[in-house]
């Protein structure tokens, strides 16, 4: 048995040349994800005009503001209403939910015919993500999402949408009957 340093060198190339082809897709494929899911989203600014302890979501802006004691507020962001599906005006949280079931709304298996009639909570399909709060009126909640590509987008009927590790921080900094402000 024999073997040549020339086929040997042309398997060697063959191989580093796939190793950088594969370096490359998984470097562009990971430049892709960066601009769609920040690895950190919560950010500290100033806020005068966010009261502390009100939730304040900026739908233009597509964020959502904690207010704090000292001017500042926390910023996250997050998808709202589709057009046509914001709404404005105060609510206030009146439920704080760990792994919520869902059924759809009417409008929204109008929209979406195959989706199913319950969603179990803690189901990978489950649009409510781990976290929700209900606000009063019974039509809204700010809520994960198994769509976190949809946050900084106008995606949802009307709810708020927020990446995992968000609602989990919000939702431990909130109290039942914290104010929200839906502003445009």
């Amino acid at each position: 048995m024999s073997f040549s340093l020339r086929a040997t060198g042309r398997a060697r190339r063959r191989w580093t040349d796939g190793a950088v082809t594969v370096a490359v897709a998984l470097a562009a494929l990971m430049v892709a994800l960066a601009s769609v899911v920040p690895a950190r989203a919560v950010e500290v600014t100033a806020a005068a005009d966010v009261a502390p302890g009100t939730i304040v979501v900026k739908q233009r802006e597509r964020r959502l503001y904690l207010g704090l004691a000292n001017g500042d507020a926390l910023r996250y962001p997050v998808a709202v209403g589709k057009p046509g599906k914001q709404w404005r005006g105060t609510a206030f949280v009146d439920g704080k939910y760990v792994d919520p079931a869902w059924a759809p709304p009417p409008e929204v298996k109008r929209a979406e015919p195959g989706i199913p009639d319950y969603i179990a909570g803690g189901a990978p399909n489950n649009p409510m993500g781990h976290r929700a709060l209900t606000l009063t009126g019974g039509q809204y909640a700010i809520h994960g999402t198994n769509r976190p590509w949809t946050v900084g987008q106008a995606a949802s009927f009307g709810c708020i949408r927020m990446r995992e590790a968000d609602i989990d921080d919000l939702f431990e900094r909130v109290a039942l009957g914290t104010p929200v402000r839906m502003v445009p």
